[in-house]
């Protein structure tokens, strides 16, 4: 097994860069190989790395790489969610594929196609600036053909009703990237930026709350990760305040799926995104600016089509900061799991 660490800013944690190559392919030995990694990262103190990136030369010859998401849970060792996909471990997917060798290495403007296996997207990371330390990235999310964006609406509706707390409260289900839950934080009596920004634990408990609710209502396993969910405020015209939960605390920024899925649902008419970001007074394919607790995130959406027609064609994020971390190495010749971390 070779693995290597790469971390992109605000996100919770570091990702696991597996070679594919090196892994069983039958579910069960694969689980139990990376049961056996983690047990590894753990004891050299990086329990807290819950992201595992399998990559490998592509096999289709449009892509570069073939990526496999495997999201580890926090409640045991053996524990993974196989649904979904990350979009910054992508970009750490490929930040660690070009510095082992397994891609050619990464200068300004050259593009690497990801060819996602968890859910079939088609990713194409392209690299701004290098340095010794990392790659800075813009990610493109690309629609080939472009997709009805009524597809992009989980319940075929811009707003549910979900019964929760001896009510109904109105949500938007939105997949591209991931399945999102999007909430305005304003149905948990948050108002204001600076409320919805403290380490509230009563509210961090309650969009919990909901999810499960979701998950109950839709009949969806209430054990996995997805979907995520994000309370969102209006934060000027074509702008979202944003706090989204991750695995197993609150998300330092956004996840780079669930930029991309905001970016989507914000070209929905009637979503809680568009009705709150106003991007309807804002040109066609403007910048969507995503303001979180860590950081600005600047998504847009490329729409094909008139408005009974509307096709979702791209998305692409800008200015995403990958650092490498190092690999973690064989202590030894034997085949046996063994792991001398290199670089902290």
């Amino acid at each position: 097994m070779s693995v290597s660490l790469a971390r992109a800013h605000g996100t919770p944690c570091p990702t696991a860069v597996v070679d594919a190559r090196t892994l069983p392919e039958s579910e069960p030995e694969l689980l139990a190989r990376l049961t056996q990694l983690r047990m590894v990262l753990a004891d050299h103190g990086a329990a807290d790395v819950l992201k595992n990136a399998l990559v490998q030369p592509s096999r289709h010859p449009l892509f570069d790489l073939d990526y496999r998401f495997v999201q580890s849970m926090p409640d045991r060792l053996d524990s993974f969610d196989l649904r979904g996909s990350c979009g910054h471990s992508i970009l750490a997917a490929v930040e660690a594929a070009a510095r082992t060798g397994m891609i050619q290495p990464l200068v300004p403007g050259c593009r690497v196609r990801v060819n996602v296996l968890n859910n079939g997207d088609n990713v194409v990371c392209e690299a701004e600036e290098t340095s010794a330390q990392g790659t800075r990235f813009t990610a493109h999310f690309l629609c080939s053909p472009p997709r009805p964006v009524e597809q992009l609406l989980i319940t075929g509706e811009p707003v549910t009703g979900i019964p929760f707390e001896e009510r109904t409260v109105p949500v938007s289900l939105v997949s591209m990237g991931n399945p999102y839950l999007f909430v305005n934080a304003a149905e948990f009596g948050v108002r204001t930026v600076q409320e919805l920004f403290a380490d509230d634990p009563v509210l961090f408990d309650r969009m919990s709350r909901l999810r499960l609710a979701v998950c109950r209502a839709k009949g969806w396993d209430t054990a996995g990760a997805f979907p995520k969910v994000a309370a969102l405020l209006p934060d000027g015209p074509g702008a979202l305040a944003v706090r989204a939960i991750s695995v197993p605390s609150w998300h330092p920024t956004v996840a780079l799926t669930g930029a991309t899925c905001l970016a989507a649902a914000a070209a929905v008419e009637g979503t809680i995104p568009h009705l709150l970001s106003g991007v309807s007074q804002q040109p066609e394919g403007g910048m969507l600016a995503l303001r979180t607790p860590g950081a600005t995130v600047r998504a847009s959406a490329r729409t094909t089509g008139g408005p009974r027609d509307r096709r979702l064609a791209w998305i692409s994020v800008a200015e995403k900061q990958v650092d490498y971390r190092g690999p973690f190495l064989p202590a030894s010749t034997s085949e046996e799991l063994s792991w001398l971390p290199l670089t902290a």
